[in-house]
């Protein structure tokens, strides 16, 4: 058995560490009806070969468990994907899991990193590993998921380069409204947990403008207090005249800090707080040990049409290296519920979603 110290101990050796496969974030989503379960694999010198903090769901109608589950590795499992031994050992065990416990299908979306830079451009490079990845999971049974939980590409920024070259990387009208937020007096404090309902606020606020939906204040309060009690958070607030205008709340673990959650009011737009904050999450992260920041999310396809697209355009001024990689794959094990459970389930979310946004309108309206 394990606790929290021992197992982030134990993933923290892994390259592709991730806060997604953390103690907390098992701690957190088991409040909201999942089971996590640790596993790791050994050879036999007991030398540590893979890891995955596999979360289990039972699927119930009307409060009465139907004997069906669904399993989901998010951001694993942790392993070296160069070894292709160990790689088709762990995905054929993750599968026996999954028959064991009668799951409809188990899902991973290991940190796999498949390419860099823009497709199509003299920039984009290929990692052979990815690929040698891709087809064994297809070889294997596996299907690319037409549910993708966690964004397939991100944007790295390297914070081992000092400031003034991560400066000269910057586009120059991010360099720009950068300093633009300096002069205007924008003023980037650390928060702490006084500052959850406040975040939350904002977060709501976020959604409404920008048309995307979020959950219950009290799931977020769960999840921003766990990670800052587990010192594995930091809350940065961007405040102008002692109002606050824009917020992150960056993770960070083993070596690695992530933008998750960021959220900004309309006061003083004009103001740039964002390009402040995101200079000063960097310098935060690299204070706390970091080498890189993820600034979470990218387009799937690199076009206007995509949904990420305004989103990307504000991350790739900060000068950092687009990262590729596998996405979501889906191992099916009772086919037929598979089917259904995948034709179904988009229709389902759509009507949580539309519920969402008019329970968040109508809480930003009460504010």
């Amino acid at each position: 058995m394990f606790d929290g110290a021992t197992w982030d101990q134990l993933i923290a050796q892994f390259p592709e560490a991730h806060f997604l496969q953390t103690w907390e974030w098992g701690l957190v989503k088991q409040t909201v009806g999942w089971e996590a379960l640790p596993h790791v694999w050994q050879d036999e010198t007991g030398q540590l070969r893979g890891a995955a903090l596999v979360l289990r769901r039972s699927l119930r109608i009307r409060g009465i468990d139907t004997g069906a589950c669904v399993l989901y590795v998010p951001r694993g499992p942790l392993l070296n994907w160069g070894d292709s031994f160990w790689r088709r050992k762990i995905l054929s065990d993750l599968q026996n899991l999954a028959h064991r416990m009668g799951a409809i299908f188990i899902k991973i979306d290991p940190e796999v990193i498949t390419g860099r830079g823009v497709p199509g451009t003299l920039s984009f490079t290929e990692e052979p590993v990815g690929k040698e990845v891709t087809q064994d999971l297809s070889e294997m049974g596996w299907i690319f998921s037409r549910e993708q939980i966690q964004f397939a590409n991100t944007i790295w920024i390297d914070l081992t380069e000092p400031e003034e070259v991560r400066l000269v990387r910057m586009k120059q009208k991010t360099r720009y409204n950068l300093r633009l937020a300096q002069r205007k007096g924008v003023i980037i404090r650390e928060g702490g947990q006084n500052d959850i309902p406040l975040l939350y606020k904002m977060y709501a606020e976020t959604s409404i403008r920008d048309g995307f939906v979020i959950r219950p204040e009290s799931y977020y309060q769960l999840v921003w207090q766990t990670f800052l009690e587990g010192g594995k958070a930091s809350i940065l607030i961007a405040e102008i005249e002692g109002e606050a205008a824009a917020a992150i709340v960056m993770f960070h673990f083993a070596g690695k800090a992530w933008f998750f959650y960021g959220m900004s009011r309309n006061l003083h737009r004009e103001k740039m707080p964002g390009y402040l904050l995101q200079w000063e999450a960097m310098r935060t992260a690299k204070r706390l040990g970091c080498s890189i920041y993820d600034m979470w999310g990218a387009p799937t396809e690199f076009s206007p049409d995509d949904p990420l697209w305004n989103v990307y355009r504000f991350k790739e001024g900060f000068g950092g290296e687009i990262i590729h990689t596998i996405g979501a794959w889906d191992f099916p094990v009772r086919s037929r519920l598979y089917r259904f459970y995948t034709q179904t389930l988009p229709h389902v979310l759509n009507l949580m979603r539309q519920r969402g946004r008019i329970r968040v309108k109508q809480q930003v309206e009460a504010f």
